[in-house]
């Protein structure tokens, strides 16, 4: 099964990425009534809630990372995720578990 990871973005709009380190523990839910992006992943820390999302812009996309776009139908409802590069342009997230409902091309 191939690694699948993906950007986190949009912290900012709650409590920002200081804490942020690699090893982290992240939950992936899906938010398909989002307004804005009907693919839209929320992103979770356990004991404080909602702290982004899966990027899913060409622009807030690091390198290969893939977009929440291209994540969403290879995971189910929800999915573990955890840290694995805190950098100053961006946070990359690796997939742990995850409900494949296809195989990565």
């Amino acid at each position: 099964m191939a690694k699948i990871y993906f950007t986190l973005t949009g912290m900012k709009h709650y409590f920002g990425d200081d804490f942020l380190e690699k090893g982290m523990k992240l939950e992936l839910v899906k938010e398909p009534d989002n307004q804005y992006d009907s693919e839209a992943i929320m992103v979770k820390l356990k004991r404080l809630g909602k702290i982004g999302y899966v990027a899913n812009s060409p622009y807030t996309v690091i390198g290969e990372s893939i977009s929440a776009g291209r994540l969403y139908d290879k995971i189910g409802d929800t999915a573990s995720a955890k840290i694995v590069l805190v950098t100053p342009r961006g946070v990359i997230c690796k997939v742990c578990k995850k409900s494949m409902v296809e195989k990565m091309n």
